[in-house]
């Protein structure tokens, strides 16, 4: 069995589902309101997990309820705890607004994320016993960077969602595999708007890049090679948080299995078409069995 070490966020969603999101000044009814663990580094375990890898949280919760809850949820997701650190303080929350068509609105208060800002001691040998380490940008830089060097050092595949985008210094992007942003971030990093130019861009600073296109699928271009399209499965979508972490964490699973890229992007793209159909984004996870099936009828439908 692969195993994928995961370092990032883990965040308490408070979600508040509405039929059109407020303007600015507005105060609008929702219809449901619901507490969901999160976090994009979370999200992604919990990602892996599902899709059939051994998996280890590095990171934070505070020492309230939603920490507790937190740990309790990757637990059960067979997300291995050891390195989930508990500090004093808050745990770090996301105050997320859903509409009808499935997109959503986020704040994120980063609480006990904050503090994560090194490796702790084991870290490291945690990260060089891995197939991959999957990265973002929810905990401070400086615990990226480090986590990200270490993967270098241990010759480990590293994988970063670049979100909550930001500027990103050339000693990151030297310890970086694989750039997973989507095509609002591809933008910001590269100030490209088509995701082809964009990810050609990105190639001069990193090897391999995947645009996430939402509905229309995913990007893949890498250097000397000719990029090229992986089509998304066509759902109605009810809540489309957690569908990039979906994405990213079932992707890392299907290259550390040694999957092609094309068939581990179209695998991937199963499971985060799944987890836009369900409401929330942990909860929302297909497992294993569910994403083989899905993409056996998928390939039927469409032979």
């Amino acid at each position: 069995m692969t195993h994928i070490a995961v370092l990032g966020s883990t965040n308490m969603d408070l979600v508040a589902y509405v039929a059109k999101a407020p303007q600015r000044g507005e105060t609008v009814t929702g219809r449901e309101f619901r507490t969901i663990p999160g976090g994009k580094g979370a999200n992604q375990a919990v990602a892996a997990a599902h899709a059939g890898s051994d998996v280890s949280m590095i990171g934070a919760v505070g020492a309230d309820a939603f920490g507790s809850q937190l740990r309790t949820t990757l637990e059960h997701s067979g997300v291995d705890t050891d390195h989930l650190r508990t500090t004093e303080g808050p745990s770090g929350t996301a105050h997320i607004v859903v509409d009808d068509e499935g997109g959503n609105e986020i704040v994120v208060i980063p609480g006990a994320n904050g503090t994560v800002d090194h490796l702790a001691p084991g870290d490291e040998a945690l990260i060089a016993g891995a197939d991959a380490l999957l990265l973002q940008l929810e905990i401070p830089l400086a615990a990226v960077l480090a986590g990200a060097e270490a993967a270098r050092r241990h010759g480990v595949r590293t994988i970063l969602t670049p979100s909550p985008v930001q500027s990103l210094p050339p000693e990151l992007l030297a310890s970086i595999d694989l750039l997973v942003p989507n095509e609002h971030e591809a933008a910001a990093l590269t100030g490209l708007t088509d995701p082809r130019d964009a990810a050609t861009a990105l190639l001069d600073q990193v090897p391999e890049v995947v645009v996430t296109l939402g509905a229309a699928g995913s990007l893949y271009a890498s250097r000397g090679a000719e990029p090229f399209t992986v089509p998304a499965p066509r759902v109605t979508a009810v809540d489309s948080t957690g569908a990039g972490d979906t994405f990213v964490g079932t992707l890392a699973v299907a290259l550390a299995e040694g999957r092609p890229m094309r068939a581990a992007l179209t695998w991937a793209s199963t499971a985060a078409s799944m987890s836009v159909q369900r409401p929330g984004a942990s909860s929302s996870m297909p497992y294993r069995s569910e994403i083989d099936a899905q993409a056996a009828s998928n390939t039927r439908h469409t032979s």
